[in-house]
């Protein structure tokens, strides 16, 4: 019995000395992930600037020919289109902050 004893504190001594070892790759792990993301934040962004940029000239077109029409409804077309535009800008900017860049 006393024996069992023993081999039961040491192996418990032994698991509880290798659980730092085993939370350190985890923090390697977290850290290559991290750094990873980061490389893909600037193209991210530049990629929503783009698509902010051609949502804001297909929107300017479509409330020019709207107004060139004639037609009522250009408040809306406009608060519409600038909306999505300043949205897809501002995104850019919050997705920089997040990560720190």
């Amino acid at each position: 019995m006393f024996n069992k004893t023993k081999q039961l504190w040491a192996s418990a001594i032994l698991l509880a000395l290798s659980v730092p070892a085993f939370a350190q790759s985890g923090v390697n792990g977290l850290n290559t992930a991290t750094s990873t993301l980061k490389t893909y934040v600037a193209p991210v962004t530049n990629i929503t600037l783009v698509i902010g940029g051609i949502v804001g000239i297909v929107g300017a077109i479509r409330v020019y020919s709207k107004w060139n029409s004639g037609d009522q409804d250009i408040n809306k077309e406009l608060m519409g289109w600038g909306g999505s535009c300043v949205f897809l800008v501002v995104s850019a900017l919050v997705i920089k902050a997040f990560f720190g860049l």
